[in-house]
């Protein structure tokens, strides 16, 4: 149903965007600087999910409706930029208590595993430009006359949240070891931590000022 042909043209495509640094790894850094490695890799886990559910929703003209409506645009698009400056306020209140959270137990953090993974999800699924790429490319690799359509578009949009999933996960190992020696003193992880909150702060606002390229 879906070539190999189609396979390989739409995985270079996302591979060039998904590698260019953008929001989402800007989003995967501050994670890692302020909660730590392995947080932000199920954040980055979480966002893969969220991107594949917007794969989903392009699969079923949901993605289009987005894409060419100013006013859902316009929700989605503000509905995670508030989210990203929600999470950049927290990371800045509680910069000083990042050493506390480096001692955390197992069991005290069980909890905040499903909270970590809702964050990533949240914003992967609200990212305004991810939706109208998927939407406005995604359809153009697509075999018409072979039929089942939506099935052939989840299964070409599998591609672009296992590259992200790759890539992402790699920032979030080098910016986990770079928070490492940052952890060695209190002071300095302070200041890592409130830099990382304020990046997605700064992030949510460019988000919320990014226009539809129509």
């Amino acid at each position: 149903m879906v070539s190999a042909s189609q396979v390989a043209a739409f995985a270079a495509l996302t591979f060039v965007m998904i590698v260019v640094p953008g929001p989402s790894v800007l989003f995967t850094i501050s994670r890692a600087l302020t909660v730590g490695r392995r947080d932000a890799l199920l954040t980055v886990l979480g966002n893969a999910v969220g991107c594949y559910l917007q794969v989903v929703a392009v699969a079923f003209g949901l993605g289009a409706l987005v894409a060419q409506s100013a006013a859902v645009f316009t929700a989605v698009k503000f509905a995670g930029a508030a989210y990203l400056v929600y999470l950049g306020v927290q990371a800045w209140r509680h910069r000083r208590s990042l050493a506390d959270v480096l001692g955390m137990t197992v069991r005290a953090r069980r909890g905040h595993t499903l909270r970590v993974l809702r964050d990533g999800f949240v914003v992967g699924f609200t990212n305004p430009k991810s939706v109208v790429f998927l939407a406005a490319v995604l359809p153009q690799f697509v075999n018409a006359d072979a039929g089942a359509v939506p099935v052939q578009i989840m299964l070409l949009g599998i591609l672009l949240p296992v590259i992200a999933l790759a890539s992402d996960s790699v920032w979030a190992l080098l910016a986990g070891t770079a928070r490492d020696w940052f952890a060695r003193s209190p002071r300095r992880l302070e200041l890592i931590g409130g830099a990382g909150g304020l990046t997605m702060i700064g992030l949510g606002i460019t988000v919320a000022f990014t226009s539809r390229k129509d």
